[in-house]
């Protein structure tokens, strides 16, 4: 027999869910917890291992003292407001409807009132310090704040007060207005639920602690009211009410001593709320208030209405003049743009044809960057990926580089790794073996070896001899790298690129400073959690010194380093001293410059490549109306290391956030020689700025006003419906004794297609930042870009060229349509490639099909360029690029030809040999190569750059196994 105490089983299981619940949300929060700590951590562990630990930690302080502050003072003023609420009570409630009903809320809450209270207050205090601690930026830059040395017109205040100061006053009115009104609103249901408020019944509707409560925060709120109109006189610079951004005639004369008028009256009607503690009723307090509703609806709406209505309006022009000059300069101060020199150009264009053919001789000893980096993307794949788990970018990038001794445009890029092979994934090889891309690929940028680039870095490994030395080829760091990598570890074998060894390839073990060590324990926990991927902690293949490489794009790195900064949408790599960086520029910003006109970043900086290639980002649709290139930033493509140049040595944000983050930006003395004559003027400033020179041009404010002589930037003819890119290259504009790398657009006349201007900024020291318009005569206006590319393609002779190159299954490519000064007007000079339709698999990426020029009426096609002018100029033409595919042969000597015809063959058959493998016909053929190079020097006919082989996409080829090109 056994006993059981009746209900035993039931306490049981019910003292088991009692306790299961406690031990749930305990592990819950644990959970919490280390999920946050992790992801705190493991971002610490990031900074530290770029060195720039302060800006994690400085931004964490800032973020916890502006969460617990303003959560706290949230917390607390409206916690004390209930309590007060609270206490006033009424003792005694009449008995009525209203409060029977009520009685059942009472009964529920009292018993649970504090934690009621508490839990609404602290989410209340959470999601107010959240949404504060976001705006770090505004207090550390108002605690850090730099003079701009510039005063506004109207109050005579530096630049720094709209900048740093009014939007921090703004954010601290806006916090208080929050802590009161919730305070009010509080205040009210408290009294309401405890009968201090009634809506039925006879007598007074509230109790007299109630009334007095209210009127107490009701006089705050007026206060702040009173403060917040005072504050709203600044704010009238930003005004866009007028003819031009900024306080205009209205804005001065109307709505400024409106709101001077408003503070006053708000200020009496505050003092006549906290007067209601000394007397019943609330009368006073109601006319005070209507007042005020009153006024700000006359004063602050009808009579600045009124004003611009009768005023200005019937003479506009007359009363704002004043405020459009404001808006004209400091609309040019705030872009960078009050140095641009604007200059007559085209009311006299060379017709001699003897001084044309010496011009052409000239540019084309400078060389014209015909290749275009926005197509051949494609042909940098097929030719230089080598294996298919490797990529280049779509758009590729601009630079220049010292060749033989001459200063040359380069069309470059780098070898990127897409992923492990399709079929071949694991987790060890998607992680631990692709780790990087290899090489830097380079080719002129002035000419094609035959149809295709003339490539001076290439292959993989590339050749020792070649012009641009590369000591460091791996890319662990790059816009394509994997999401994570595990590198470094003693004894791993990372893929460096694929050969014909026994094992099939090439492999080193990554030893760069950047990188967080994995492999303790509590590491390898830490990213497995944070990355969700179980085999981080578990997996054997984790060795000793082993780094995880992750958040590694330059311009994520960057953005990381330096959370201040706005980051152009196309870094582009460099080789200084033999290692690959990644230049990216950063712009500091704002939108609290006054007088200047606001603009959407992300608008002004969209055209054609923004919006059809991935290679480079669009800018967020940021409002901006100050705009600056104050840092140039480098990441090291192989250890990720980041180094930030203070380029703008002027602006005053740039020093406010390098006392914020002491250290962390180096003076511009710092920067490299070898560098800095890398660095280009960036894409995204140029774009900017001439969106505001199209109507910005315009100093005079009648003209301005008139808006006659606007601009606008035209549609690529390429692209429909969308804007022409402006285009790297070197040129020389007119008074220039030497040709500059350059970023150049043209303007068309606000609805017309014809050209108004050509611009032109350059980018080596001697000229960096300098704008230049040339400016062409209103009455003569040359041919626009769309214009031009219509002439080409309705031309009788261009036409039937563009139709032979159209046959056969191919479809043509426009390339840039350049615009170059040229004999006192514009050269117009665009390739054109051929691409095989349809998926074609015997040409399936573009190739350069025709030169198209023209010069005034002159049009012409050709195979190279001076071939091209010498068509449309007459006459034997510019001298020939030495080399250059398409030397007229009447000017080659007999052995210069046979020379020529030996190096051909030989080529051929060294591509031949290289797609079958057959790497001992390889090695003889090359040895040809070089015995018809000599032959050809000999003959007085040496080339600057000997046609190279191209290299087979075949999977057979033989990277390792290429021979050095010459």
């Amino acid at each position: 027999m056994t006993f059981r105490t009746p209900g035993f089983g039931r306490r049981l299981g019910t003292g088991r869910t009692r306790l299961l619940l406690p031990v749930l949300v305990a592990l819950a929060a644990l959970l919490v917890a280390f999920l946050v700590f992790t992801a705190v951590y493991t971002d610490l562990l990031w900074y530290r291992s770029i060195g720039f630990s302060s800006v994690f930690t400085t931004q964490l302080q800032a973020k916890v003292v502006l969460f617990f502050g303003a959560g706290l003072l949230m917390a607390l003023v409206v916690g004390a407001n209930v309590v007060v609420a609270y206490r006033l009570r009424p003792a005694y409630r009449p008995l009525s409807v209203e409060q029977q009903g009520l009685e059942r809320y009472r009964a529920v809450i009292d018993p649970r009132r504090r934690l009621i209270a508490w839990a609404l207050l602290g989410m209340l205090g959470v999601l107010t310090g959240s949404s504060v601690a976001g705006q770090w930026p505004v207090w550390l830059a108002f605690l850090n704040r730099t003079p701009f040395g510039v005063r506004d017109p109207q109050f005579h205040k530096d630049v720094s007060f709209y900048v740093f100061t009014y939007p921090f006053l703004r954010l601290v009115i806006g916090v208080v207005f929050a802590t009161v009104i919730l305070s009010i609103l509080a205040a009210v249901m408290v009294h309401y639920l405890y009968g201090g408020l009634r809506l039925q019944g006879p007598g007074d509707k509230a109790s007299p602690p109630a009334r007095a409560h209210l009127s107490v925060l009701f006089g705050l709120f007026i206060l702040l009211k009173a403060v917040a109109y005072w504050f709203d006189r600044y704010g009238l610079v930003h005004s866009e009410r007028g003819a031009a951004t900024g306080a205009s005639y209205t804005d001065v004369n109307a709505l400024l001593p409106a709101k001077t008028i408003l503070a006053v009256i708000a200020l009496l009607c505050a003092a006549m709320f906290f007067g209601n503690l000394l007397r019943r009723g609330m009368m006073l307090p109601g006319v005070g208030f209507t007042l005020l509703v009153l006024s700000a609806i006359l004063l602050g709406g009808v009579y600045p209405l009124l004003i611009q209505q009768f005023q200005v309006k019937p003479d506009e022009l007359a009363k704002e003049r004043q405020y459009i000059q404001r808006n004209i300069e400091f609309t040019r101060q705030a872009y960078g743009v009050d140095g641009a020199k604007v200059v007559p150009y085209g009311t006299q264009p060379v017709t001699d044809k003897k001084a044309l053919q010496d011009e052409a001789a000239k540019l084309q000893q400078n060389g014209v960057r015909v290749l275009d980096p926005n197509v051949v993307g494609e042909t940098f794949q097929q030719l230089q990926r080598i294996r298919p788990f490797y990529r280049f970018p779509d758009t590729l990038d601009v630079d220049r580089y010292q060749v033989d001794g001459k200063l040359v445009d380069t069309v470059v890029a780098l070898r990127e790794l897409s992923g492990a092979p399709v079929g071949q994934r694991s987790w060890v090889k998607d992680h631990m073996v692709y780790t990087h891309g290899y090489g830097f690929v380079s080719a002129y940028g002035d000419r094609f070896a035959s149809t295709e680039p003339d490539f001076i870095t290439r292959d993989m490994p590339a050749a020792p001899n070649q012009a641009i030395k590369v000591a460091q080829p791996e890319i662990y760091f790059g816009e394509r790298s994997p999401r994570y990598s595990v590198a470094g570890g003693r004894g791993q074998q990372e893929l460096n690129y694929p050969d014909n060894s026994p094992s099939g390839q090439k492999s080193s073990t990554y030893d760069g400073q950047g990188g967080v060590p994995i492999d303790s324990f509590a590491h390898r926990l830490l990213y497995s959690a944070k990355f969700q991927d179980k085999n981080l902690l578990l997996s054997g293949a984790i060795n000793k010194n082993a780094k995880i490489l992750y958040d590694r794009s330059p311009r994520q790195m960057v953005q990381k380093a330096a959370p201040w900064l706005t980051l152009d949408g196309d870094p582009y790599p460099v080789v200084v001293n033999g290692r690959i960086l990644w230049v990216v520029d950063g712009y500091t910003t704002s939108n609290g410059y006054p007088y200047s006109e606001q603009m959407s970043l992300g608008e002004a900086t969209r055209d054609t490549i923004t919006d059809t290639r991935s290679a480079v980002a669009r800018q967020a649709n940021d409002h901006i109306n100050y705009l600056r290139n104050s840092v140039k930033a480098t990441v090291d493509a192989y250890d990720g290391t980041v180094h930030l140049y203070q380029w703008d040595e002027k602006d005053p944000i740039t020093k406010t956030w390098m006392k914020v983050f002491d250290g962390t930006v180096q003076p511009r003395s710092s920067i490299p020689p070898e560098l800095e004559s890398h660095f280009r003027y960036p894409q995204d400033l140029f774009k900017v700025q001439r969106k505001v020179l199209t109507k910005y041009h315009v100093t005079d404010p009648s003209a301005f006003y008139n808006g006659e002589g606007f601009w606008e930037v035209p549609e690529d003819p390429s692209a429909k419906g969308k804007r022409q890119p402006p285009y790297y290259q070197s040129l020389r504009m007119p008074g220039q004794d030497a040709p500059s790398f350059s970023l150049t657009t043209v303007f068309n006349p606000r609805g017309n297609p014809q050209l108004a201007a050509f611009m032109s900024v350059g980018s080596t020291s001697r000229d960096y930042g300098q704008i230049q318009i040339l400016q062409m005569p209103r009455n003569a206006q040359p041919a626009g870009p769309g214009q031009v590319q219509n002439s080409f393609e309705t031309d009788t002779k261009v036409k039937n060229d563009l139709f032979t190159l159209r046959q056969g299954g191919t479809k043509t490519v426009p390339g840039n349509l350049l615009t170059i000064p040229f004999g006192g007007g514009l050269l117009y000079v665009e390739p054109m490639y051929t691409k095989a339709a349809g998926g074609s698999e015997q040409q399936p990426y573009p190739i350069r099909g025709k030169i198209l020029v023209r010069f005034g009426e002159g049009i012409a096609a050709a195979d190279t360029l001076d071939q091209a002018l010498t068509q449309v100029l007459g006459g034997s033409g510019a001298p020939a690029q030495s080399g250059s595919p398409g030397t007229p042969d009447d000017q080659l000597s007999a052995p210069a030809k046979k020379a020529i015809e030996d190096l051909k063959a030989a080529v051929t058959d060294y591509e031949n040999a290289q797609k079958k493998g057959d790497y001992p016909g390889m090695g003889e053929a090359w040895k040809r190569i070089k015995d018809a190079q000599a032959a050809l020097s000999a003959a007085g006919q040496e080339p600057k750059t000997s046609p190279s082989p191209s290299p087979s996409a075949s999977p057979s080829a033989s990277p390792s196994a290429t021979p050095p090109s010459s």
